[in-house]
């Protein structure tokens, strides 16, 4: 009985590693290995390319950034009234939005609706993207 079970442990053992030979040999990418195949799919914030207009002549432009890859954006956008308060940004889809820095530090771009934007002149829009209370872009 006793040589019974120490030939099916065998068995299980080396079955058990031809398996893992076989998934390692099939050219089945590890889950840790990082390719653009393996890159999550941005369909959310894919929709966001294109202008959104701001509050007394700001504005943010967003484009993909195709040298960078899927997921990528560049952001143009000018964020406050005075000149030096504009500019082009990389962007990067996350779960939460597009993730950017400029020269006020790291930013987070949001969906929301006119209200999160905290800006009375767009109360009423309903498609809009926050960086912050007080600084938001909607569409018409």
């Amino acid at each position: 009985m006793e040589k019974v079970a120490l030939a099916l442990s065998t068995l299980l053992l080396i079955s058990g590693c031809a398996q893992n030979n076989n998934t390692a040999a099939s050219g089945t990418p590890d889950s840790d290995v990082s390719t653009e195949q393996n890159q999550p799919h941005h369909p959310e914030t894919d929709q966001w390319v294109g202008r959104w207009t701001g509050v007394e002549g700001l504005f943010l432009d967003i484009s993909k950034n195709e040298a960078a890859g899927p997921g990528h954006y560049l952001l143009e956008m000018q964020y406050g009234l005075d000149a030096d308060q504009s500019g082009t940004f990389e962007g990067q889809a996350t779960a939460e939005g597009i993730r950017f820095n400029r020269g006020d530090g790291p930013q987070l771009l949001r969906a929301g609706d006119g209200e999160a934007t905290g800006m009375k002149w767009l109360l009423e829009k309903e498609d809009c993207l926050v960086v912050a209370t007080g600084e938001g872009y909607c569409r018409d």
